[in-house]
C-alpha cells in the first residue's frame, strides 16, 4: 500500500486529499492508473520486493490484491544468482529423414521415443511445464477430434490467437492432424482489451477466411463481433473445449504439397499478406537450416520469440521438433519485462542454439546490470543467430565483449538472412566462424552501386555483416533495375528461389504477381554478393534518391548510431519528397535520452557533422526524439514506411456527431415572452440547419479531396483551407494567439468538444498527425479519411497503450508533429480534467518539447450530447514549448503538470483535476 500510495502522490500531487487505497481498489477506475502508470507500479513493486513479476500483470491485474498475490507467488523466483539446471543429457535420437509432412515428423518421434521430453515451457513464478512427444501427440489428437466434430474440412483455415503456452503447441499440431491449415495471429495482451484487439485483427481474419478461431476462454463473448466482420467465421472456441473430445485415432491424410501454414508478415494489418507455406516448404527449410547449424537431437534450443512469427515458430520450435531437440520456451513478455530471463534460461538449461533480432541484443546491453549477470555462464552456446532486421556490426562486437567474460564465444555469433517468403531462413554463414564484416567505400556504393573494399575505420568506410551463402538447394542472385544479373560487389535487387519458396500470398493475386520475376522471387531487399556471401544493404523501398544519388539508410543510421548520446539501433533515415523541387528530402530520426537544450543542440551538431561526412552534404532535417519513438515491427525491424507516412500524413480526430435535435422549450410567462422565446429558438434552429448543411457540404467535398489527393501535404492544405472557410461561413471565427509551433514538437490541447480537432486542423501548419482513438480506424467514413491524413490510432485505457506509446515515439522520430488530447474525452460540464501520462512519457523518451494549446469556446459552440451549434468566437492560445527535464517516469509527471498548468491558465475553465480521476480516454 505504501508503494501504491507513493506513486499516486507523484501522479496527482495537486489532490487535496489522499485517495483511499485498499486491496479491492480498482487500479484504473478508483486509483486512476492508466497503462503507463500500471507499468511503473509493476516495476517499483518488482524492485521493492526483489521479485520478478510477469509483464502480463500490466493488463490483467485489476486490484492491489491481484498484485499482492503475484508478489507472493513470485517469492521463489527472486533473482539473486542463477543456478545451472540439474537436467542431464538425453540419448541421441534419430531424425525423420523420410518424413514428407510435419504430421509424419511427430509420428516418427512418438513411435521411436514417446517419453522423450520435447517442450519445456518456462512460466511465471519459476514453474515449468514439460511435454513429451507422446503427451504432445495425445493432446493434439484431442484437439483434432474436437475440430472435426465442429465440421472442419480438409484445407480449411483455423486461426490461432493464443499466447505462448501449452495450448498453442497442441492447437497448432491438432489443426494439422485434422487436415486444417493453422493461421497464427498476435494474441490479445489484456483481457479487458480483447474487443479492440479483435477489431484490429479483422483485416487478417477477413483475408484468411477461417471458419474456426481458437482463442482463450475470454474471447467467447466477442464472437458476434467477429462474425459480423468475418463472414466465414462460424466457430469461436478454446483448446480446453476442443480437448474434451476423445483422441483422434488417425490423422487426416495430407501430402508434402498440402498447405501447412499461412504466415502473415510483420507490419500493418491493414494490407494483410499471408505467405502460403506447404509441408514440403517447411521441411526443406528446416533441414537446410539444420545442416547449416549442425543441428541434432543433442541440442537445446532456447527461445522467447513470438510463435506467431516465422523466426520463433519455424526456426526455433518446428526446427527443434524435427531434430528431436529439447526446446526451452519463455514468452516474449517475459523477455521484455526482464531481458536477463533469456540469458538465465540459456545458462540453466545449457542452451546450445538461440536466436534473436538485433534489438534484443541491444536491449540486453542497455538494460542489464552487472548484478543481473552474477554467476551467468553462456559457454554452452554453439550458435547465437542475429537476424530478422538490419544487423549492426557494432552490436555484434559490443555483445561479444560484454558477455565474453560470461563464457560466450564470439565464434557463436552468426548474422543470418531470411524472410517469410522463404519460410524463414535463406542464407547462413559457415558454422563457428563468427561475424565477418565487409568494410566498403560508402561513396562508391552511393554513386556507382559498387562495393569497393575500404580499410576498417577509414573515413567514408561502412561495414556490412556477411550473412553467408544460400542454404543447400536454394539460389540467390542480385539483379539491376532491368532484371539483368549483376556480378559480385555490385548492388542490386536480391532475388531467390528454392524448395522453401512460397507459391504466393493467400487470396492476394495482385501482390503475388509483384512477388515473382519469372521463377525468381523478389526479396524486397538490396544487397551485393562478395565471396558468394550475401551482404544486405537495405530495403528496396527504403532507398533514397537525392540529387540523382542513391543513399542507403543503413549506412547513415550506422554512422549516426556511433555518435555518443544516440541510442544504437534506434536511428532511422527516411526520405520525404519535396513538392517544390521534385527531389527527396533526407530526414534523420534519432532516439536520445538527452533533454537539456544545450546537450541536444550539441548532439544535433555532432550528428550533422557525422552524416555530412558520409553524404558530402548534411541531411535536410535531423529530428531528436525520446526512446521508443522509432516505429518497429513486432519482429524488431524499423518501419521506415510508417515513419515516412507519419512525416507526410495528417489527422482529423473525433467522430462526427449523428443527428439529434434539442427539444424546444417554451417559457412560461406572458405571450410576448413566449413569442420572443419562440423567435429565438426558430433563429437558432435555422442557424443549426444552415450549420449542418455546411457540415454536410464541406464534409463531403473535403472527404473526397482527402481520399483522392496524392500527397499528404496536399490533403492537409485542402483540409486546412476548407475548414477555415467553414468556420468563417459558420459564424465561428477563429482567433489565434501565441505561437508559432516549432517543428517536431508534440502539440497537446484540452478537449472540450467535437470541434477541437477541426479547430486545430484549421490553424496548425504543415501536416499534423492527430492521436485518435483506435475505434475510429474501423469506421467506414472516418477510418479511410483519418488514415489518409496519417492519424495515429491508439487504445484507450488499456495495457496496449504501452505498445502504442512506442509507436507514437517512432512517428515523432520520423519527423511527424503529433497532436494529442491528454484528457482523452470531454464532458458537458465545463472544466479541465486530469491529463493521462502517455503523451508526456513519449515526449520525455523522445526528448522533444511539448507545446501547450488552450482552446476556449468550443464547448459552448457545440456541447457534448447536443447537436445544436452556437455562433461565437473560438479562441486558441498557443503557449511556449515546454521541454522535458528527463526521460524517466517522474520527468513525465513533471512535464505533464507543467503543461497542464499552462493550459489551465488559458482555457478559462475550472480545474477538475484536483481530487478527481480523469475519465478514461485516449492514451498516447
Amino acid at each position: 500500500m505504501g508503494v501504491i500510495g507513493s506513486l499516486l502522490g507523484e501522479l496527482h500531487p495537486d489532490r487535496r486529499r489522499a485517495v483511499p487505497v485498499d486491496l479491492d481498489s480498482d487500479l484504473e477506475r478508483d486509483l486512476g492508473l492508466d497503462s503507463l502508470g500500471r507499468a511503473e507500479l509493476l516495476l517499483r513493486l518488482s524492485r521493492t520486493f526483489r521479485v520478478s513479476l510477469p509483464a502480463r500483470l500490466i493488463g490483467e491485474a485489476a486490484t492491489p490484491a491481484d498484485l499482492l498475490a503475484a508478489i507472493q507467488a513470485a517469492g521463489m523466483a527472486r533473482i539473486v544468482r542463477v543456478a545451472a539446471s540439474g537436467e542431464g543429457t538425453l540419448p541421441p535420437a534419430a531424425e525423420p529423414h523420410r518424413a514428407a509432412t510435419l504430421i509424419e515428423v511427430l509420428a516418427f518421434h512418438v513411435r521411436h521415443h514417446p517419453d522423450r521430453p520435447h517442450l519445456r515451457l518456462l512460466q511465471e513464478g519459476g514453474s515449468e511445464t514439460v511435454l513429451s512427444y507422446a503427451e504432445l501427440d495425445r493432446r493434439a489428437r484431442r484437439v483434432a477430434a474436437g475440430l472435426l466434430g465442429r465440421g472442419l474440412a480438409g484445407g480449411d483455415r483455423v486461426a490461432i490467437m493464443l499466447p505462448t503456452g501449452p495450448g498453442f503447441f497442441t492447437a497448432f499440431l491438432g489443426i494439422l492432424l485434422a487436415g486444417g491449415v493453422p493461421v497464427p495471429l498476435y494474441p490479445p495482451f489484456r483481457r479487458t482489451g480483447i474487443q479492440d484487439h479483435l477489431q484490429r485483427q479483422a483485416g487478417i481474419l477477413a483475408n484468411a477466411a477461417p471458419e474456426i478461431l481458437i482463442g482463450s476462454a475470454e474471447l467467447g463473448p466477442f464472437g458476434r463481433l467477429l462474425r459480423d466482420r468475418v463472414d466465414t467465421l462460424r466457430v469461436l472456441t478454446s483448446v480446453e473445449e476442443l480437448a474434451a473430445a476423445d483422441p483422434l485415432a488417425a490423422a487426416v491424410p495430407v501430402t508434402g504439397a498440402s498447405l501447412a501454414l499461412i504466415q502473415y508478415t510483420s507490419g500493418s494489418t491493414g494490407d494483410p499478406k499471408g505467405v502460403m507455406l506447404t509441408h514440403a516448404n517447411l521441411l526443406a527449410n528446416i533441414r537446410a537450416m539444420g545442416e547449416a547449424l549442425g543441428a541434432s537431437s543433442s541440442d537445446v534450443v532456447v527461445s522467447w520469440l513470438p510463435l506467431y512469427h516465422d523466426m520463433g515458430l519455424i526456426g526455433c520450435w518446428l526446427g527443434s521438433l524435427y531434430f528431436g531437440a529439447r526446446a526451452v520456451i519463455l514468452s516474449p513478455l517475459a523477455f521484455l519485462a526482464d531481458p536477463a530471463a533469456w540469458l538465465r534460461a540459456i545458462h540453466q538449461h545449457r542452451g546450445t542454439i538461440s536466436a534473436a533480432p538485433n534489438f534484443a541484443y541491444e536491449l540486453c546491453l542497455r538494460a542489464l546490470r552487472d548484478e543481473d549477470l552474477t554467476g551467468l555462464d553462456l559457454g554452452s552456446l554453439r550458435v547465437l543467430t542475429n537476424g530478422a532486421e538490419a544487423v549492426s556490426p557494432h552490436t555484434l562486437a559490443r555483445f561479444a565483449e560484454r558477455f565474453g567474460p560470461h563464457g560466450l564465444r564470439a565464434s557463436a555469433l552468426a548474422p543470418v538472412y531470411g524472410l517469410a517468403e522463404c519460410a524463414v531462413g535463406l542464407a547462413f554463414p559457415p558454422l563457428g566462424r563468427g561475424p565477418r564484416i565487409d568494410w566498403i567505400d560508402r561513396a562508391a556504393l552511393a554513386r556507382e552501386g559498387a562495393a569497393r573494399t575500404a580499410p576498417p575505420g577509414a573515413p567514408g568506410a561502412v561495414g556490412f555483416p556477411a550473412c553467408g551463402g544460400p542454404l543447400r538447394g536454394h539460389q540467390i542472385r542480385v539483379v539491376d533495375e532491368a532484371g539483368h544479373e549483376l556480378p559480385e560487389r555490385r548492388e542490386g535487387r536480391l532475388q531467390f528461389r528454392g524448395p522453401s519458396a512460397t507459391t504466393g500470398y493467400f487470396r492476394r493475386p495482385d501482390l503475388t504477381r509483384t512477388l515473382f520475376c519469372g521463377d525468381w522471387l523478389e526479396s524486397g531487399d538490396l544487397a551485393y554478393l562478395a565471396g558468394g556471401e550475401v551482404h544486405v544493404t537495405g530495403r528496396t523501398k527504403d532507398i533514397i534518391i537525392r540529387a540523382g544519388r542513391k543513399i542507403h539508410p543503413h549506412e547513415i543510421e550506422a554512422a549516426a548510431g556511433e555518435v555518443e548520446g544516440v541510442r544504437k539501433g534506434c536511428v532511422a533515415a527516411i526520405a520525404s519528397r519535396d513538392p517544390r523541387t521534385g527531389t527527396e528530402r533526407l530526414i534523420l530520426v534519432a532516439e536520445t535520452r538527452l533533454t537539456e537544450p544545450d546537450a541536444r543542440a550539441d548532439l544535433h551538431g555532432r550528428l550533422m557533422r557525422a552524416t555530412a561526412a558520409l553524404l558530402d552534404q548534411p541531411p535536410d532535417e535531423i529530428v531528436l526524439c525520446p526512446p521508443h519513438t522509432v516505429p518497429k515491427t513486432s519482429s524488431g525491424k524499423i518501419r521506415r514506411a510508417a515513419l515516412r507516412a507519419l512525416s507526410e500524413s495528417g489527422d482529423l480526430r473525433g467522430p462526427r456527431p449523428g443527428p439529434r435535435g434539442e427539444l424546444a422549450r417554451l417559457a412560461l410567462g406572458s405571450l410576448r415572452a413566449r413569442l420572443r422565446r419562440s423567435a429565438r429558438l426558430a433563429g437558432e434552429a435555422a442557424y443549426a440547419a444552415a450549420w449542418w448543411g455546411l457540415v454536410v457540404a464541406f464534409g463531403a467535398v473535403l472527404w473526397l479531396l482527402v481520399l483522392v489527393l496524392p500527397t499528404r501535404p496536399a490533403r492537409h492544405a485542402a483540409l486546412r483551407s476548407g475548414l477555415r472557410g467553414f468556420f468563417r461561413l459558420a459564424g465561428m471565427p477563429l482567433l489565434t494567439e501565441g505561437g508559432p509551433v516549432p517543428p517536431g514538437a508534440l502539440v497537446v490541447a484540452n478537449h472540450a468538444s467535437y470541434l477541437d480537432a477541426a479547430v486545430l486542423a484549421a490553424i496548425l501548419p504543415g501536416t499534423p498527425a492527430f492521436v485518435a482513438k483506435h475505434e475510429l480506424a474501423g469506421q467506414r467514413v472516418a477510418g479511410p479519411f483519418l488514415r489518409r491524413l496519417g492519424a495515429a490510432f491508439v487504445h484507450r485505457g488499456t495495457a496496449e497503450g504501452v505498445a502504442d506509446a512506442g509507436t507514437l515515439i517512432d512517428r515523432i522520430r520520423a519527423g511527424e508533429q503529433l497532436v494529442a488530447f491528454p484528457e482523452g474525452t470531454f464532458t458537458r460540464a465545463p472544466g479541465l480534467c486530469g491529463f493521462h501520462l502517455g503523451a508526456f512519457a513519449a515526449a520525455c523518451r523522445a526528448g522533444i518539447p511539448v507545446v501547450p494549446v488552450a482552446i476556449a469556446g468550443t464547448r459552448s459552440r457545440l456541447r457534448a450530447d447536443q447537436w445544436f451549434p452556437r455562433r461565437g468566437t473560438i479562441r486558441v492560445a498557443i503557449g511556449a514549448p515546454v521541454a522535458p527535464d528527463g526521460t524517466d517516469f517522474p520527468a513525465a509527471i513533471r512535464l505533464r503538470d507543467a503543461v497542464r498548468g499552462v493550459v489551465l491558465a488559458q482555457c478559462g475553465e475550472p480545474d477538475l483535476g484536483a481530487g478527481t480521476t480523469a475519465a478514461p480516454g485516449t492514451e498516447a
